[in-house]
């Protein structure tokens, strides 16, 4: 996807420069346009301009290894993060945003506190609660965090897990929030096999994946399958169709008893003998001993080889590249090894100032465009909610609404059809002047020049790292017209709307 600022011809009037990106964007458009596909049961059933074929290019990887870092393990660069990181230095940087527990983040916990109170219920209290208001709360709690907790790099990696553990939220309602709070914000930047664990007694997964129906004389094997697939060894990691079938059979009897608790049901469970990846689980005698069957299971998995591979590659793709060269996913699983399948250690290996400088640009989720550009327009808040549903519906990506086990994709083709939404979400967001989410442009007027705003919106934005010829069109614009905050906040839209600001 070309840049439509840097291509841009120097305007000489406002109306030509309207017209000139008008017509720009028409263009770029009817060719994304090219597939129009309905996705329901995704996002939502809605259209979603999608060109599968169209890859976006990638802008060049710029910056040094601390401001490459800084990209990666946050939501987006600030002022205030990017002058941490320099204070720091490289690695007490990566080491400050690995111990979240010891970053003062009161008066993010003090808002969501206070305005999403449902988080912290129990499940017989949210039992009683509407289903939709429990859903907006958890999605825009989620939102508020990314966006503006101090704590960056577990906001990242809590949006890694909830799409490796994917449960779709109007499938298990009210019991998801028990699982972000028990299994994902709980062992984020822990050990993956007390998450594994904890994901494996959650209520929500056995309901997500139908294991509550699945009893010694009517097995469902959703669970036993998705377990093997996508949380631990990955399609390739070596199982074969009959340890899905002895693995369901060691899971039979683990459903739900109340509202929102897990419990072993004797009466449901197959005591027969199984194997499980060449590993003998004996037969047991009916009672309560019988859900050692799941736990030996959850231990198999865990010490596989594959699941290490498969974990290593996996965190690799997020936080680094697309591509993870082999001899890293080595590495990485080695110490997933060693270590006990530690998340901090594993990162560690990752985030180095050689595989960073390496490393090609990401392009931007929906999701993660919507949180870097709130951190970018610094916006005054009660409520996120103009931008946690609706944008993101018209984006394609909404928080809990991804109806497979999978998760949303971290793939470029996925989302290169989004970029007029894009552009539209850019200007939607910087004119937000009234309301729960006001962005106020009056301090990047301070200094009242074209080129002073331009460098502004640069800081802001892009940690200084703007590039040359999108500051020069950004200044061009601005000093077309007299400069009022409602010109200033369609330059911030366009350099929003830009290639640069769309990966990361």
């Amino acid at each position: 996807m070309s840049e439509p600022l840097q291509e841009a011809e120097p305007v000489a009037s406002d109306r030509d420069h309207r017209t000139a990106t008008r017509r720009e964007l028409l263009t770029v458009g009817a060719a994304l346009a090219t597939a129009l596909l309905v996705t329901p049961g995704k996002a939502s059933a809605q259209l979603v301009v999608r060109a599968p074929t169209l890859r976006p290019s990638a802008p060049p990887a710029t910056g040094d290894a601390l401001l490459r870092l800084v990209r990666r393990i946050t939501n987006g660069v600030t002022e205030e993060e990017l002058d941490r990181a320099k204070s720091m230095g490289f690695r007490p940087y990566l080491d400050y945003h690995l111990m979240p527990a010891a970053i003062d983040d009161s008066a993010v916990e003090s808002f969501v506190a206070t305005t999403y109170p449902a988080l912290t219920l129990d499940g017989l209290d949210l039992y009683q609660q509407d289903s939709n208001v429990l859903f907006n709360q958890l999605a825009d709690s989620t939102l508020y965090r990314a966006a503006f907790s101090k704590r960056q790099l577990y906001e990242r990696m809590v949006e890694f897990w909830t799409d490796h553990f994917n449960i779709y939220f109007s499938k298990v309602n009210y019991l998801k929030l028990i699982d972000d709070r028990e299994v994902v914000r709980k062992y984020a930047l822990g050990r993956f096999p007390d998450m594994l664990k904890a994901s494996a007694h959650s209520p929500a997964m056995l309901e997500y994946l139908d294991n509550t129906r699945s009893r010694n004389r009517n097995v469902n094997q959703n669970y036993a399958r998705e377990l093997m697939e996508l949380h631990t060894l990955g399609v390739d990691g070596g199982y074969t169709q009959t340890d899905v079938e002895h693995v369901t059979l060691c899971w039979t009897g683990w459903t739900i008893a109340g509202r929102g608790n897990f419990s072993f049901d004797p009466t449901g469970h197959d005591f027969a003998a199984k194997t499980v990846l060449g590993k003998a689980i004996p037969a047991s005698t009916y009672g309560p001993e019988g859900v050692q069957d799941g736990e030996k299971v959850l231990d198999i998995l865990i010490a596989h080889p594959s699941t290490a591979k498969f974990i290593s590659t996996k965190m690799i793709r997020w936080l680094l590249r697309y591509d993870p060269p082999r001899a890293l996913v080595t590495k990485v699983a080695a110490t997933f090894t060693r270590t006990g399948g530690d998340i901090p250690s594993m990162i560690r290996d990752i985030m180095t100032p050689a595989n960073l400088l390496a490393a090609p640009a990401k392009y931007k989720q929906p999701y993660q465009l919507v949180v870097s550009a709130l951190r970018a327009t610094q916006p005054t808040v009660t409520s996120v909610s103009a931008v946690s549903t609706r944008q993101l519906d018209t984006l394609g990506q909404v928080l809990f609404r991804w109806e497979d086990p999978d998760g949303y994709p971290d793939n470029v083709d996925w989302w290169a059809g989004t970029i007029l939404q894009r552009w539209n979400f850019a200007s939607f967001l910087t004119g937000l002047t009234t309301g729960t989410l006001v962005v106020n442009v009056a301090p990047l007027m301070q200094v009242n020049t074209a080129a002073g705003i331009a460098e502004a919106i640069n800081m802001r934005a892009f940690g200084s790292e703007m590039p040359a010829s999108l500051k020069t069109h950004l200044t061009a614009y601005l000093a077309a017209a007299p400069i009022t905050a409602s010109r200033v906040r369609e330059a911030f839209a366009l350099a929003l709307s830009s290639t640069t600001f769309q990966w990361f």
